[in-house]
C-alpha cells in the first residue's frame, strides 16, 4: 500500500475514487481520439474531453499534491502532480490526461490486491456464533452470545464452533483446538475437560457450562491483540516513494536552474514533461502485477503488494510448528514392544481393532497398518467406554488400548517395565492382559524442513531461524532439532507470540509463516505475513501472502519472486530515469522543447515497462534447495 493511503474504511473508499477515475479517464481520452481523428471535429471539440479529465481527474489530484506540499512529502507522485499542471499550461492536454491515467491507474491495479486490516477483525467476528443454545433443565433456548452468564449451561452440537469458555458437564467427543492452541491433535473432551471458544467440535454432543464471559473469553482476547496489532504496525515505505523522495526534488532543481539561469519559464516546462515519473508509476506496478501473476500460477497468492517489495530484504524468518514445518495431524513414529519379533502381529491386531474407534489416534494407527501392508482380522465384542480405552476380541486375542496412566492403576507393577515417558501423545497396548507395547506419536516434521532451514541464510541472506508455537516444549523443541532451528520459544499465548514478533521486527525485517487463528495477530505484526494454507478465513485475511499449496518449496518461490520482482522494477526505474535526468539536462540548455520532451519521455516508459514485463515470463526453476524425495 502507498504510504499516503489511508486505512480502514476510509482506503475502501479512496480506492473506489482511484478506480472511478481510471475509468473515466479511459473513457474520455478514448472520446477524444474518436473526435479528433475518425470524425475530424474542430480542436475545441475534442479537447473538451481532455478538458474534463483534468477537471474531475486531475484536481483531485493536485490537491493531494498540495496537501504534501505542505506536510513536506517528496514521493514519486508528487512530480506527476507537478506535471499533471505544467501539461495543462502547455496546452499538452493529452499528456495531461495520460498521467492522470497513469497515476490513478496504477493505484487501481494495486488496490485489488490491497486488503484492508479490519477485514480480519470481521472475518474474527464472523467465525463466531452470534447465539449460544443455553440449556435449562431440559430445555434448549437460542439466545444472543452476549447474554450467556458465567454457570449458564450451554449446548455445542456436533461441528458447531463452541461459543464459550467453559467445562464439559455432559457428553464424550473430541475438538479441535489447533487454531488456537498450537496442539495438532483432535483434543478429547470428556466431563471435566476444559474447552476453548472457537474451537471445533467434533461429531458428539457437548454440554458445556461457562466459566467467562464473552467477552473475556479466550477468542475475544484474540481479537482484542488482532486490534492492537493492526493499530500499532506501520506502513512500509513503498519502493517508489523510496526513489521518488531524491528523483522529485532533483527534477525540480534542474528545472528551477534552466528557469533562472535563462530567463525562460519555457525550459522549467520542457524539464517538467521530460521528468514526468513513468517509470515510477508504471513500469513498478507492471512489475509487481506480473509477480503476482506469476506467484498465483504457482499456487501463491499475494494479498499486498508491498510483500513482494519488502520479502527480499527480509533477515528474520519466524515459523509457527503446527501444519508450517509439520503436517500438523499426529504420526505414529514408535512401536516399543516387549517382543520385538511380534511387532508387526501386535501392530496388525491394533489396526484391525482402532477401525471401530472414533480415537483421535486411529487414524494414524491404521495409516501405519495399510503402510505395512497389514492384515486385517475379525473383530469381535468391541467396547470403548468414554475415557476408559478401548477393547475387543482380534482373532481370538483380547486386545486393549488404553493410557499407561489406566494401566498402571490396574496393574502398578508394571511401572519399571514401560519405557520411560517421552513427548508427544502415547497409548499402550495389552494382548490377553498382558502389556504388549507402547507406541509413541507425534507430529511429523516435513521431510524437507532441515534442508530449507539450511539454505536460507546462503541463498536468501536470512540471518535468524526461530521457532514460536502454542505446542508444548518436548514438541517443539522435538521438531527444532530434527530441522536445525535453535531459536525456540515454545507454549506461546498469541500475545506472547506478538511481542516476540514486534520485538524482532524492531531490530530487522521479518517474515513470519503461521497458518492458525493464533497466528493471525503475529501475522500481521511482521513485516511479511504468510499463511500456510486455508485453513481459517481469519489466518488468510491477516496474511499479507497465502500459500494454497502448503509446502516449504512455495516458500522458496516466493522469496525468488520478490528478489526477481524487486531486481527488475528497479531495473527499469533507474534505468528510465537516468534516462530522463539526462533529457532533463538536454531540455534545460534549450535543445529539447515540451513537445519532443513529451513523446521522448513515452518512449522510455515504453522501455520500462518492456523491460518490466519480463517478470511474467516464468524462469527455468524458483526452488534452490533440495526438494522432499517421494516416499
Amino acid at each position: 500500500m502507498n504510504s499516503s493511503q489511508p486505512a480502514g474504511d476510509d482506503s475502501l473508499a479512496w480506492q473506489s475514487r482511484e478506480m472511478a477515475i481510471a475509468v473515466f479517464t479511459v473513457v474520455m481520452i478514448a472520446i477524444h481520439l474518436v473526435l479528433r481523428f475518425a470524425i475530424g471535429t474542430s480542436e475545441y471539440a475534442w479537447n473538451v474531453p481532455l478538458w474534463l479529465v483534468l477537471g474531475f481527474g486531475g484536481t483531485p489530484l493536485v490537491w493531494e499534491l498540495l496537501r504534501k506540499i505542505m506536510r513536506r512529502e517528496f514521493g514519486s507522485d508528487l512530480l506527476a502532480g507537478i506535471s499533471i499542471v505544467v501539461s495543462a499550461l502547455l496546452g499538452e492536454y493529452l499528456a495531461g490526461a495520460l498521467v492522470v491515467l497513469m497515476l490513478s491507474g496504477g493505484e487501481a491495479l494495486e488496490a485489488y490486491a490491497v486488503s484492508s486490516a479490519s477485514s480480519v477483525l470481521r472475518a474474527l467476528s464472523k467465525r463466531m456464533p452470534a447465539v449460544a443454545h443455553r440449556q435449562i433443565d431440559s430445555t434448549v433456548d437460542d439466545i444472543p452470545l452476549s447474554d450467556v452468564a458465567i454457570g449458564d449451561t450451554v449446548a455445542v452440537f456436533p461441528h458447531e464452533t463452541c461459543p464459550v469458555d467453559g467445562t464439559v458437564v455432559e457428553g464424550h467427543g473430541v475438538m479441535d483446538e489447533s487454531y488456537l492452541t498450537g496442539e495438532p491433535y483432535m483434543m478429547s473432551k470428556a466431563p471435566g475437560s476444559a474447552v476453548l471458544s472457537g474451537s471445533i467440535n467434533g461429531e458428539s454432543a457437548l454440554i458445556v457450562k461457562a466459566d467467562k464471559l464473552a467477552m473475556d473469553s479466550r477468542y475475544a482476547k484474540i481479537m482484542e491483540v488482532m486490534a492492537k496489532s493492526e493499530q500499532q504496525k506501520p506502513q512500509m515505505r513503498r519502493m517508489a516513494d523510496q526513489l521518488g523522495a531524491w528523483y522529485t526534488p532533483l527534477a525540480v532543481a534542474i528545472g528551477v536552474a534552466a528557469w533562472v539561469a535563462t530567463g525562460d519559464p519555457v525550459r522549467f516546462l520542457a524539464v517538467m514533461v521530460v521528468a514526468t515519473p513513468c517509470p515510477l508509476l508504471i513500469a513498478i506496478p507492471v512489475a509487481i502485477i506480473g509477480s503476482i501473476s506469476l506467484a498465483a500460477r504457482r499456487a501463491i497468492i499475494v494479498r499486498d503488494p508491498a510483500a513482494l517489495e519488502t520479502a527480499d530484504t527480509c533477515r528474520t524468518l519466524i515459523f509457527d510448528k503446527t501444519g508450517t514445518l509439520t503436517y500438523g495431524e499426529p504420526n505414529l513414529v514408535e512401536q516399543l514392544c516387549v517382543e520385538e519379533s511380534r511387532g508387526p502381529e501386535i501392530l496388525c491386531y491394533v489396526s484391525s481393532l482402532e477401525r471401530f474407534s472414533k480415537h483421535p489416534l486411529a487414524s494414524a494407527i491404521s495409516k501405519a497398518a495399510m503402510e505395512s501392508g497389514c492384515v486385517v482380522h475379525g473383530v469381535s465384542e468391541v467396547s470403548e467406554p468414554p475415557g476408559q480405552g478401548l477393547t475387543g476380541k482380534v482373532a481370538g486375542h483380547k486386545v486393549e488400548v488404553t493410557s499407561r496412566k489406566k494401566l498402571l492403576a490396574i496393574q502398578p507393577q508394571l511401572s519399571d517395565h514401560l519405557p520411560q515417558q517421552a513427548g508427544g501423545l502415547e497409548c499402550v497396548i495389552l494382548i490377553d492382559d498382558q502389556y504388549a507395547a507402547t507406541y509413541r506419536f507425534r507430529d511429523t516434521p516435513r521431510p524437507d524442513g532441515a534442508s530449507f532451514i539450511q539454505h536460507l541464510g546462503p541463498r536468501h541472506k536470512i540471518n535468524r531461524t526461530m521457532l514460536v508455537s502454542g505446542d508444548r516444549p518436548s514438541e517443539v523443541q522435538y521438531l527444532a532439532n530434527q530441522v536445525g532451528i535453535h531459536d525456540v520459544y515454545a507454549s506461546q499465548s498469541p500475545e506472547q507470540k506478538l511481542e516476540i514478533v514486534n520485538a524482532e521486527t524492531a531490530k530487522a525485517n521479518t517474515i513470519f509463516v503461521g497458518d492458525g487463528i493464533n497466528d493471525a495477530p503475529a501475522l500481521m505484526a511482521a513485516t511479511v505475513g504468510v499463511a500456510f494454507g486455508q485453513n481459517s478465513d481469519v489466518t488468510t485475511e491477516a496474511a499479507d501472502v497465502v500459500v494454497l499449496d502448503s509446502s516449504l518449496q512455495k516458500i522458496d518461490e516466493f522469496l525468488h519472486i520478490s528478489r526477481r520482482m524487486r531486481r527488475i522494477a528497479l531495473q527499469s526505474a533507474i534505468g528510465g530515469m537516468a534516462i530522463s535526468i539526462v533529457a532533463m539536462g538536454v531540455a534545460s540548455a534549450g535543445y529539447l522543447p515540451p513537445v519532443a520532451g513529451a513523446i521522448l519521455q513515452e518512449v522510455i516508459d515504453v522501455l520500462a515497462v518492456l523491460n518490466a514485463l519480463r517478470v511474467a515470463i516464468p524462469p527455468k526453476s524458483l526452488i534452490d534447495f533440495e526438494k522432499a524425495r517421494p516416499s
